[in-house]
């Protein structure tokens, strides 16, 4: 018999909840009024992490329940103004872009519920995911796999398809058991694969279309370690051998700095969680990470932008340093880097065959272009999936992400890119760069347009639009 342990979401939540069972008559409104005036806050330009987007929301509100993001919705609604909750701004997209009302769900976040037995459990949209790690940790959980950025609210990672690397695994989406949406019409809507469940396949990754996700159920496995192998190897091999090189460990994935011929490879293979750990100590993460990973690379990329001249050698000196180590610690630990480097991202899947033309051809248009690139090019695989909206649905993939530091104009590079990208069934990320449409979309989704259905049903008069959604999926 599965045990589920309810636990509180957040200090914040739990006042609310006690302030509102005590209340009545009178009392309650004057409460519910004060309460939402608490959580309207005084509206300022809001801009995303990469400084792609900003906008000025007509208001700003801080929900710490479900039942107050409904609230939420209903006031905008009356108001006429569109509604999107956003995270931790690091979509490079328009995704997010509340010019109406923006929820902001940073109130909202923390486990509200394990089961001891299965290992779902489930969290607050608006917790980010290092946190949920942390938290899991603690019970003797993980997720099964993680991209390599766990700043974002867990929402927002889902809501954009955000992956990890690993031919055996599949996106974050894949490791959801349930969502709690708060929809146009007033409800909160439970989504699974037994309950609505004609709408799961589109719930699982909504792109915030649907309606505003309060809480997600995932299937998390028992904490593990992973022991990572990070070593430069030639390009050439691991190019032309990349569908056997990107099995010979559980995640597998590298970069390639252009004008260099060399592969920087991380391997990482799971272990139990009681398997000797080695983690990089404070004095050489803080010298690999901070020194070099952050602080003299951004020096780098600074005289780059000035001086484009020096970034073929200044990137030959950083794949010769910046890849040779070992270690092995928690999987949460090795997974995810802190990037402090800011930078523009452009991401699409291909098919699996399709990684080496398509690094040759990148190479080759880089070089004719005379451009000078100071920010490496990363590759990484995923197991096919189901999620309509996935990147990888009905295909095994590969993932190909060109960075541009964020002085340099990124327009050319990445259009050229992105050419080629398509050329090879590319699709591109949700919360990355790129110029796609709906018309351009539908014939990369088999079920493209039974996702607007889904949307169709859920929000026909398009409470939860913006910008970008209209442009991806149509007004």
């Amino acid at each position: 018999m599965s045990k589920t342990t309810r636990v509180g979401v957040t200090a914040t939540a739990t006042a609310a909840a006690t302030a509102a069972a005590s209340a009545t008559g009178a009392a309650t409104a004057t409460a519910a009024a004060s309460a939402t005036t608490a959580r309207t806050r005084a509206t300022k330009p809001w801009r995303n992490w990469a400084r792609t987007e900003q906008v000025t929301p007509a208001r700003v509100e801080h929900p710490a329940s479900g039942d107050e993001v409904v609230d939420a919705i209903a006031r905008a609604r009356t108001d006429g103004l569109p509604v999107k909750a956003i995270g931790s701004g690091h979509s490079f997209t328009g995704i997010a872009v509340a010019p109406g009302v923006q929820l902001d769900l940073t109130d909202l976040a923390g486990i509200t519920a394990i089961d001891s037995a299965t290992g779902e459990v489930t969290l607050a949209a608006g917790t980010k995911l290092h946190a949920a790690s942390a938290m899991l940790h603690e019970h003797g959980l993980a997720f099964e796999n993680l991209g390599d950025i766990d700043v974002q609210s867990i929402s927002g990672a889902l809501s954009t398809g955000t992956h990890g690397t690993g031919r055996a695994f599949g996106g974050l989406a894949t490791q959801l058991r349930k969502v709690t949406l708060a929809t146009a019409d007033g409800r909160l809507l439970t989504v699974s694969d037994t309950e609505n469940a004609e709408l799961w396949p589109a719930a699982r990754l909504g792109l915030g279309a649907l309606g505003v996700l309060v809480d997600l159920t995932v299937q998390a496995v028992p904490s593990f370690v992973l022991a990572a192998d990070e070593h430069p190897e030639p390009l050439d091999d691991v190019l032309d051998n990349w569908a056997v090189r990107s099995t010979q460990a559980d995640h597998v994935e590298f970069y390639w700095f252009p004008h260099t011929q060399l592969a920087l490879t991380r391997n990482n293979t799971r272990l139990p969680a009681d398997a000797p750990r080695q983690p990089v100590g404070p004095v050489k993460r803080w010298f690999d990470d901070e020194l070099l990973g952050n602080g003299l690379y951004e020096v780098l990329c600074r005289i780059g932008s000035i001086a484009p001249g020096t970034i073929p050698a200044f990137n030959r000196l950083a794949s010769g340093v910046a890849f040779n180590r070992e270690l092995a610690d928690y999987s949460h630990r090795v997974f995810a880097t802190e990037r402090k480097v800011r930078f523009r991202e452009m991401e699409y899947s291909v098919p699996l065959e399709a990684v080496a033309s398509v690094m040759r051809e990148l190479d080759r248009v880089i070089e004719q272009n005379g451009w000078r690139i100071s920010f490496p090019i990363e590759v990484r695989a995923t197991a096919a999936d189901d999620v309509w909206l996935s990147t990888a649905h009905g295909r095994e993939s590969s993932y190909i992400a060109v960075h541009r530091y964020h002085r340099e104009d990124a327009r050319d590079y990445f259009a050229a890119a992105e050419a080629i990208l398509r050329a090879h069934d590319g699709r591109p990320h949700w919360g990355k760069l790129h110029t796609r449409t709906a018309d351009d979309l539908r014939p990369a989704y088999a079920r493209f347009d039974d996702f607007l259905a889904v949307r169709d049903r859920l929000d026909p008069d398009r409470v939860f639009t913006n910008d970008y959604l209209d442009r991806v999926l149509g007004a």
